[in-house]
């Protein structure tokens, strides 16, 4: 398991990679990420009763807030999970209710685990899935000293490494793996607790057909198979649970959506608090059933992040309010942010739209001068309609680079300019009309 063990500063410029500004809410996700790390290295005893300090981002839409959550997992190989607060509904209503979060954070626990063990025997599972596609071309089993069947397999096998009889066909035996779900059927409406008969019956479900396909096919469901097998399912399970409780990640967007509005004591506001009630054991710390075994919260970092530009964190219940000490605001973006972001992060908008072009042998060249046109011309669509943050940018690229987008293919081996005299004509027009910015742009 990957501890956080990298110091706030190496966190910061990791980030500082991907993500222009935004300081403070950097420092106090890399604090969090320390504190995890620092909690691993105390008395068992003393190590339980540290518990997670969450953190509140509040800012505008499009300044960051879910990018940070996003590469700090990345960046500590943690599960991972990012759900938004108004799709959940208090108890008695029909629809989600907050226990799928850890559900759902157990699945991606899961994969993460999976795709790391599938690493692992990638070279293994290859060759014996190669074997079996040999089996499967040359069938049977060779004579007494027959040279020419060895000969003959060791010549396949290196067309099957080039690549040169991926069209081939041939007969594979597969299983069917459409097997019945049991779902539970809850007030909240029909939360799936996974329960498939496959898990409690292994071998009675999943019949056997012979099946037709090309060789690139039949290594694909040959590589699975065999992936599975080399593969321990309960060690995955075992080690998944684990990193969920010590080092799972929510990122809960949209808090505000479930704020009550002060004064309001009616209507759809009781059900917002009703949702913050039921979400509050989650972040205090509870035991949630799943389908891989029970699973505590007290050690789960929640992220929680809102515009709140109508209610306030303080329109929270108190309860939920303690469980968020940690409070950051992101800043607004503006011009300079705009240039930054369009040339500054190693997956920079410009770099993307100048890799995508090169495929077609199109060489895209942005003057310094039309990129902070850019920046300044999404910041004035941002003030005059919808602030949308640094998103902005991608309408403003796409609806500058439409045409060269559209007819690259016919443009290969060219050099394509974007001068600010070019920004400014085909984006001018549209940023001073209010009604055109809001439905183009």
């Amino acid at each position: 398991m990957k501890l956080d063990s990298m110091t706030p500063q190496q966190t910061v410029a990791e980030l500082d990679r991907y993500i222009v500004g935004q300081d403070a809410a950097k420092r106090a996700v890399a604090v969090a990420l320390r504190n995890r790390w620092r909690r691993q290295q105390l008395d068992p005893d003393l190590r339980e009763e540290v518990a997670p300090k969450n953190i509140v981002m509040m800012g505008p839409t499009g300044v960051g807030k879910t990018e940070i959550a996003r590469r700090l997992a990345r960046l500590t190989g943690s599960p991972f999970l990012k759900v938004e607060a108004s799709k959940f509904t208090e108890v008695g209503y029909v629809g989600r209710d907050v226990e799928s979060i850890v559900r759902d954070l157990v699945e991606s626990g899961i994969q993460m685990v999976r795709d790391e063990r599938v690493r692992e025997v990638k070279v293994r599972a290859e060759r014996a899935a190669e074997d079996r596609l040999l089996d499967l071309l040359i069938p049977g089993e060779p004579a007494s000293g027959d040279a020419s069947w060895e000969e003959r397999r060791r010549a396949l096998k290196r067309l099957l490494r080039e690549g040169q009889i991926e069209d081939r066909e041939l007969e594979l035996e597969v299983s069917d793996n459409k097997v019945p779900t049991l779902e539970m059927f809850t007030p909240q409406g029909t939360e799936s607790m996974g329960l498939n008969f496959k898990d409690m019956f292994g071998g009675m479900f999943g019949r056997k057909s012979t099946k037709m396909m090309t060789v690139a096919d039949a290594r694909k469901v040959l590589l699975a198979e065999e992936e599975d097998k080399l593969i321990d399912s309960s060690q995955v399970e075992a080690e998944a649970l684990k990193r969920v409780e010590e080092a799972g990640i929510v990122f809960l967007d949209e808090l505000d959506k479930i704020a009550s509005r002060e004064g309001s004591q009616r209507g759809p506001d009781i059900s917002r608090e009703g949702v913050q009630r039921d979400l509050l054991p989650i972040v205090e710390g509870t035991t949630v059933n799943t389908r891989y075994g029970p699973v505590r919260t007290d050690h789960v970092l929640f992220i929680a992040a809102g515009a709140f530009h109508v209610a306030k964190p303080a329109d929270l219940i108190p309860e939920l309010q303690g469980r968020f000490p940690i409070r950051v605001e992101l800043s607004a973006l503006g011009p300079a942010e705009f240039k930054r972001i369009l040339v500054e992060p190693e997956n920079s908008l410009i770099r993307q739209y100048t890799a995508l072009l090169a495929t077609e042998s199109v060489t895209l060249i942005i003057d310094p001068e039309a990129v902070s046109a850019i920046a300044t011309m999404a910041a004035e669509i941002n003030t005059a309609a919808e602030n949308i943050g640094a998103r902005r940018l991608h309408t403003v690229l796409e609806h500058l680079l439409e045409q060269i987008s559209f007819s690259a293919s016919e443009h290969s081996g060219e050099n394509y300019r974007v001068t600010e005299t070019m920004v400014t004509d085909k984006l001018g027009p549209l940023a001073k009309d209010r009604d055109l910015a809001r439905y183009i742009l």
